[in-house]
């Protein structure tokens, strides 16, 4: 008396299986063989440093030239306000002499 078959034994379910098997082998081969490619990855990892380095500088850069620039421009408005400062005195000053001389 022959058995029931199974669905295990059904050779198209068996295909189906074997090329899902052999799809998600091609991919782990494919996924190994870029981990054991040491050659490229140290070339990725090399070109990622450069390009964040590259960044940092330009970064580095930018707010070196503002804090340059926010230096300078603090240097420069102190001396033209003391000098304001100062010819406002001075023409207060003279008003003042002025005035008691006229008494």
């Amino acid at each position: 008396m022959a058995m029931p078959r199974s669905d295990g034994d059904d050779p198209r379910l068996l295909r189906e299986q074997i090329a899902r098997t052999r799809a998600e082998l091609g991919s782990t081969v494919e996924a190994l063989a870029a981990k054991a490619d040491v050659k490229a990855r140290a070339k990725d990892a090399a070109a990622q440093a450069a390009e964040r380095a590259k960044g940092a500088a330009a970064d580095a850069a930018r707010n070196l030239a503002g804090t340059v620039s926010d230096k300078a421009v603090a240097v420069r408005r102190p001396l033209p306000l003391a000098a304001i400062g100062a010819a406002v005195l001075v023409a207060v000053l003279v008003a003042v002499a002025v005035r008691r001389r006229g008494r």
